[in-house]
């Protein structure tokens, strides 16, 4: 069992980091939220009062964290120099692939091995250890890291070279803004005319419009328990999240000359939604904007 470090115990990193010990490790966090460590506390982990405190003893280093701002802020020299030789770093935030390459190559320099390993399948994944892992970084370097992420999912990717983890990242939560809204705009249509969403949500499950949102995430309040349109929209995958992703895929849409229309205008919808003062609600909660205006 290893020695583990987490960096970020919110909503994503505290269930994973609870899966860990749950599986045997030995892990120390670190987050500016006292009920956050408290939960890990109450797991049976351990908690520091600084990210280096919880790190410099460890064997693997694991941070969640919500942009590449913290994450560049967290792996800087200083940071990575008190690290044991050979340390592992995991970063499973949803970052930018520049900031990605930009620390792995600081962390090589001082002796260490990092990947990108972002994560796919919410807040009910982490807490379920069903989290899918999209890895970027070297062979070896995945290798050593699959079992300590065997513990937290159950698909692991290894996407290709360091940054590569979060594009694949970002093409999958554009494609998930996409065809969430596409859902509630297909739910509330049918609603409009005198269907009942479970039923109608039945149907296109059978039928070629089923995705992931229609059969695990149905934005439609009561249709499925356990999801957050069934408790207000609450918990789950931020809209202010989702708009940082979106923001994310659409410069990488620059960078390389790629047309990517439709997720710019999911982009659009979600960032007026989010100022809109839905900031913090779940992404699913776009439905909620489609009512307000047809």
């Amino acid at each position: 069992m290893s020695n583990i470090a987490f960096i970020g115990l919110g909503n994503m990193g505290g269930p994973m980091a609870i899966n860990l010990v749950k599986k045997g490790h030995h892990v120390i966090g670190f987050d500016l939220s006292h009920s956050a460590l408290e939960a890990l506390l109450s797991a049976g982990g351990q908690t520091s009062d600084s990210a280096i405190t919880a790190a410099k003893d460890a064997d693997v280093v694991i941070s969640m964290l919500p942009s590449g701002k913290h994450v560049a802020e967290l792996y800087s020299e200083e940071f990575i120099s008190q690290l044991k030789p050979d340390t592992l770093i995991i970063d499973s935030s949803t970052i930018d692939a520049v900031t990605a390459r930009s620390v792995a190559e600081l962390a090589a320099s001082k002796g260490c091995k990092m990947i990108d390993a972002p994560v796919s399948g919410g807040t009910a994944g982490a807490q379920a250890g069903t989290l899918t892992f999209i890895v970027g970084g070297q062979t070896k370097d995945y290798e050593k890291a699959r079992p300590i992420l065997k513990c937290m999912g159950q698909n692991i990717f290894h996407a290709g070279d360091s940054g590569a983890g979060q594009v694949a990242k970002i093409c999958n939560n554009m494609l998930l803004a996409i065809h969430m809204i596409g859902t509630s705009e297909a739910i509330n249509l049918g609603v409009r005319h005198g269907l009942e969403p479970k039923i109608l949500s039945e149907i296109m499950q059978k039928s070629s419009g089923r995705n992931w949102s229609l059969e695990v995430y149905n934005p439609y309040p009561g249709v499925m328990e356990n999801t957050p349109s069934s408790r207000a929209y609450s918990g789950g995958f931020a809209v202010d999240l989702m708009t940082k992703d979106l923001g994310l895929a659409a410069e990488a849409g620059l960078e390389t000359r790629t047309s990517t229309p439709l997720g710019n205008a999911a982009l659009n919808l979600y960032r007026i939604w989010s100022e809109a003062g839905n900031g913090t609600s779940d992404f699913s909660s776009i439905i909620q904007f489609l009512n307000k205006h047809q």
